[in-house]
C-alpha cells in the first residue's frame, strides 16, 4: 500500500518566530545577508564560488526575469535567472545584455568609422541607447582609436545627417585616455582629475580595448551591494535550463558568459535532471555551477545531490500561479518541505563536508515569511510574484478597475506554452495537456531599489528580534512555534473600526 507520513504539510502563515536576545551584535545596521549560491566544502574551499550579498534570486518566469530585472537586481546584490522558455539566441542576448552592463572596464558594443555619417550616429544612438560612440579605423570595438563621438559633439538641428564623422568628432590628439593594464582606480582618478565622463583604454598600437565611465563609478558607490566580479566588474547572472535541448542551450550560455544555471521544472525528482546534470559534468567538470530541482522531501534532495547539483530547489505548488496541487494533487506545505530539505542538507554536510545551498521556492505572502524560511534552513529564496510587481520586470504597466497593474502568468500556463519544463519524456507535444499555472496580475509597486529596500530591513529589524546577526546565526539559533487558527488572527488588527480615510 501507498506510504503515509505521520507529520501534517504545513505552510509558512502557520508559524511565528519567538523574540531571542538582542544584543550591540545584532542591530539591524550590523545584520549581514551574505549567503552562498553553490556547492563547497568549508575545509577545502573556503567559501562558494558565488555568494549573494541579498538572500534573493528571481524565478525563471517570462514576466519576472528578462535583462532589465537582471541588471538592477545584480546591483542590489541579487541574482536573476533569465527566463528559458525562449529561443536559445534569444536568451543569449538577454545574458550578454546584462554582462556588458558593469561598472569598470566596458567593452563598446557602438563603434563607427571616420568615413561615416551622421545618420549613422543617430541610427546607431536610437539602436544601442549608447551615447559615447568610439571611432575607430575599421568600426571595430578593438580597432585603432581614431575619435570619439558623444551627443556634444552635433546638432541635429543644425548640422546635416550626411556630414562625416571625422568633421565633427573629438580627434584622438585631444583625447585623454589611459593604457591598457591601468586599474580600475586609477582610471577613476584620471576621471576624476579631468572632468571627464568616460575613458577610453587602449594597448600600445593604439587599438581601443574598453572604456571607464563616470557614471558607472557613482553607481557602484549607490549600490554598495552590488553582485559583481571582483576582476572585472561585471554584473553576475543566470539563466534557466531545460532537460531537452541542454546539449544546445547550456554552450550557447557558457559562451555569453553566464554565471550559473539552473534546470526548471515544477518536478525535479526525475531522470530527465540527472541526465541533463551528467552531461554538464562530463562537458565542463565542476567549472559550471548548476542547481536543480523542484523537490519537496529528503530523497529528491539526495538524488540531485548525488547527480551533481550544486543547489537544491525547494517547493511544488506553493507558488501563487501555481496550481499544480490543485490539478494533480501533487505537492507539499512549502514550510513542511523545507524543514526536511533542510534536514536532508546538514545530514549530507556531516557525512561528506560539502554544503549544499537549498533554495525556497514559493509560499511567500508576507515579508515575515522570508524570515521563516530563512530560518527553517533556506541559504537563499526564489521569488516570482514579488519582482513581477517592479519597473524593471518585463511586462507592461495596466490599469484595471482604476488599479495600475502589471501582468504576471505561471510557465505553467498555455501563455508561456512552456512545455519543456514539464517534461517527462517521450514526445514533447504529450507532454502538457493542461495547465499548471494562471495568468493574472499583480499590484505594480513601483522601482525595484524603493521596494527592496524596505523588504531587506524588515528582514534585518525580525533577525535583530531574534538576537541573530548573520544567516547562519538565524538558521541555528531561530526559535519558531506553530500557531493557531485563533492566533493568526490575534495577530492582526481585531476589535477596532479601522479608520477609512477618504481619497
Amino acid at each position: 500500500m501507498a506510504h503515509f507520513l505521520k507529520d501534517t504539510s504545513h505552510t509558512f502563515g502557520e508559524y511565528l518566530l519567538i523574540p531571542g536576545l538582542t544584543t550591540e551584535e545584532s542591530t539591524p545596521d550590523r545584520i549581514q545577508l551574505r549567503t552562498p549560491l553553490a556547492r563547497f566544502s568549508p575545509a577545502r574551499d573556503g567559501a562558494s564560488r558565488i555568494n549573494l550579498n541579498i538572500p534573493f534570486v528571481s524565478a525563471i518566469m517570462q514576466s519576472v526575469s528578462n535583462h532589465t530585472l537582471a541588471i538592477e537586481l545584480a546591483r542590489n546584490g541579487g541574482l536573476s535567472f533569465i527566463y528559458s522558455s525562449q529561443p536559445i539566441d534569444e536568451q543569449v542576448r538577454m545574458v550578454r545584455k546584462v554582462k556588458k552592463f558593469k561598472a569598470g572596464f566596458v567593452t563598446s558594443d557602438s563603434n563607427l568609422r571616420p568615413d561615416q555619417t551622421l545618420r549613422d550616429v543617430v541610427e546607431l544612438t536610437k539602436r544601442t541607447g549608447h551615447s559615447t560612440i568610439g571611432i575607430t579605423h575599421d568600426g571595430s570595438a578593438k580597432g585603432v582609436l581614431r575619435g570619439i563621438v558623444t551627443g556634444r559633439d552635433y546638432r541635429l538641428s543644425t548640422d546635416s545627417l550626411d556630414r562625416k564623422i571625422e568633421e565633427f568628432m573629438t580627434p584622438f590628439e585631444n583625447i585623454i585616455y589611459g593604457k591598457k593594464g591601468i586599474t580600475l582606480s586609477e582610471a577613476n582618478n584620471i576621471i576624476w582629475d579631468h572632468k571627464l565622463n568616460s575613458l577610453p583604454i587602449i594597448d600600445d598600437e593604439n587599438r581601443l580595448h574598453y572604456f571607464v565611465f563616470r557614471k558607472d563609478y557613482d553607481s557602484h558607490k549607490e549600490n554598495p551591494l552590488e553582485l559583481s566580479h571582483s576582476e572585472d566588474k561585471t554584473l553576475l547572472v543566470g539563466a534557466g535550463i531545460n532537460s531537452r535541448d541542454y546539449m544546445d542551450r547550456v554552450p550557447a550560455l557558457v559562451n555569453a558568459g553566464v554565471d550559473a544555471l539552473c534546470i526548471d521544472s515544477s518536478d525535479g525528482y526525475s531522470v530527465w535532471q540527472a541526465n541533463t546534470l551528467h552531461w554538464i559534468r562530463q562537458q565542463y567538470g565542476d567549472s559550471v555551477i548548476v542547481g536543480a530541482g523542484n523537490v519537496v522531501d529528503a530523497e529528491g534532495f539526495r538524488y540531485l545531490v548525488d547527480n551533481g547539483a550544486d543547489f537544491v530547489k525547494v517547493g511544488i505548488g506553493g507558488g501563487s500561479i501555481c496550481i499544480t496541487r490543485e490539478q494533480k494533487g501533487i505537492g507539499r506545505g512549502q514550510a513542511s518541505a523545507l524543514i526536511d530539505v533542510a534536514e536532508a542538507r546538514d545530514k549530507y554536510f556531516n557525512e561528506t563536508g560539502v554544503y549544499i545551498p537549498i533554495c525556497s521556492d514559493g509560499g511567500i505572502v508576507h515579508d515575515y515569511h522570508m524570515v521563516l524560511a530563512l530560518a527553517m534552513g533556506a541559504d537563499f529564496l526564489m521569488m516570482g510574484r514579488y519582482f513581477a510587481r517592479f519597473d524593471e520586470s518585463p511586462t507592461e504597466k495596466l490599469k484595471i478597475n482604476g488599479t495600475i497593474v502589471k501582468e504576471y502568468w505561471g510557465e505553467g500556463s498555455n501563455r508561456a506554452k512552456n512545455w519543456q519544463r514539464y517534461d517527462t519524456g517521450g514526445v514533447a507535444e504529450k507532454n502538457m495537456k493542461f495547465e499548471e499555472g494562471v495568468d493574472s496580475y499583480v499590484p505594480y509597486a513601483g522601482p525595484m531599489k524603493d521596494n527592496l529596500e524596505q523588504t531587506l530591513s524588515k528582514i534585518r529589524s525580525t533577525m535583530s528580534s531574534c538576537g541573530t546577526a548573520n544567516l547562519t546565526e538565524l538558521r541555528n539559533n531561530a526559535k519558531i512555534t506553530l500557531v493557531s487558527a485563533t492566533s493568526i488572527v490575534e495577530g492582526g488588527a481585531h476589535d477596532v473600526i479601522k479608520k477609512e480615510l477618504n481619497s
